[in-house]
């Protein structure tokens, strides 16, 4: 009994409760108890502990079942929420990103009407009927641009071959965008890429280089790169356009004066490296090993000053020099140069020749 009660205490007493009222009545009906129902009674008291146990499990089994399902279902809504979340997040950002794009590629003023036109045709916002006659004025206005992309690169003398724009940045004050632009003048190619900031100062907007990188093709010229690091510096754009510029011209007046001469003395002059040679060799007609050299090169200073340098070098063997005692080749490097004060390079190379005795009269 002592365990029963451990077990179920309620139970318990309401067990007890009855049997005593039932052994009154025994009494009062001067009834004795038999043998065999004392027997019942403990057995009555062993099986209600075993059923109070039993409820008391299936109770806990129904409790913990309950809980699982809950917990089952809490994380199952943790989850969904987790999911509506990053669902949530993700269409802010791409709020925020259409938001800035709109910012950035906001029709701009320059624009012509007809690119107007034609964007408003790609948004959807202008009549099917229209879309022949809007097609017709971007052709018509292309055909004008690249007439006058041919007419500025002849102008100029460089020629683009490609622009790419890249957006770096765009709110309501300030635009920075990336520029390549790459190209060639005369025989140079190049790269340049920038970066490009628009502020909006007031009425018009205030533009100015972040930062510059060139990337000029092969070239072999002294001085040329210090050039370069003092244009990335100073980001000065207009200066590496404009030396480069004069650099092409003073290049094509060395190679159009050595084919003047090749073409006009074959049988004595010659260009070592070809029509893009920097030198150009003059042979004595009659002592082949009697040579003078010219050498003509082209220097740029770090300020982009172009300055064209020639030189002319005797190669003669000191043999020859005995047996002509006249020719003083000490000094024909100066009076060269005194030449070319005077006359300019077509003119002081032509005197040269006749000077040498390379050429009869």
């Amino acid at each position: 009994m002592a365990a029963v009660y451990k077990r179920c205490p309620d139970a318990a007493e309401s067990v007890i409760v009855h049997l005593v009222q039932h052994t009154c009545d025994l009494y009062e009906t001067r009834q004795t108890l038999p043998v065999t129902n004392v027997a019942s009674c403990g057995l009555v008291f062993s099986n209600v502990g075993v059923v109070c146990g039993g409820c008391r499990l299936r109770m806990e089994e129904g409790m913990n079942k309950e809980n699982t399902e809950e917990l089952m279902q809490v994380e199952e809504n943790t989850k969904e929420l987790k999911q509506l979340e990053d669902k949530i997040r993700r269409l802010e950002e791409e709020v925020a990103e259409l938001k800035r794009q709109r910012q950035i590629y906001q029709p701009d003023l320059h624009a012509s009407q007809t690119m107007r036109d034609a964007m408003s045709l790609l948004c959807g916002k202008m009549p099917q009927g229209g879309a022949q006659m809007v097609l017709s004025n971007l052709r018509e206005e292309v055909k004008h641009l690249q007439v006058d992309l041919r007419r500025q690169s002849r102008m100029n003398g460089i020629s683009l071959r490609s622009c790419s724009v890249e957006t770096l940045q765009g709110d309501g004050t300030e635009l920075v965008q990336k520029m390549c632009v790459s190209g060639c003048c005369s025989e140079f190619d190049f790269l340049v890429a920038l970066q490009l900031s628009q502020v909006e100062t007031g009425e018009r907007p205030e533009k100015k280089i972040v930062s510059l990188d060139v990337v000029l093709g092969d070239i072999d010229l002294p001085n040329f790169s210090s050039f370069l690091s003092g244009v990335e510096e100073s980001k000065d754009l207009l200066l590496f356009f404009r030396t480069l510029r004069t650099l092409s011209d003073r290049i094509n007046d060395r190679r159009r004066t050595f084919q003047h001469f090749q073409a006009k003395y074959p049988q004595v002059v010659s260009l070592p490296d070809g029509d893009s040679s920097s030198t150009l060799a003059l042979h004595h007609p009659a002592l082949k090993r009697c040579t003078f050299l010219l050498h003509w090169c082209v220097d740029v200073s770090k300020e982009g000053k172009v300055t064209p340098k020639l030189d002319l070098l005797p190669k003669i063997p000191q043999q020859a020099l005995r047996l002509l005692p006249s020719w003083n080749v000490d000094g024909v490097g100066e009076g060269f140069h005194s030449l070319l004060r005077l006359l300019g390079p077509e003119a002081a190379l032509e005197e040269v020749i006749r000077a040498a005795l390379i050429l009869d009269d």
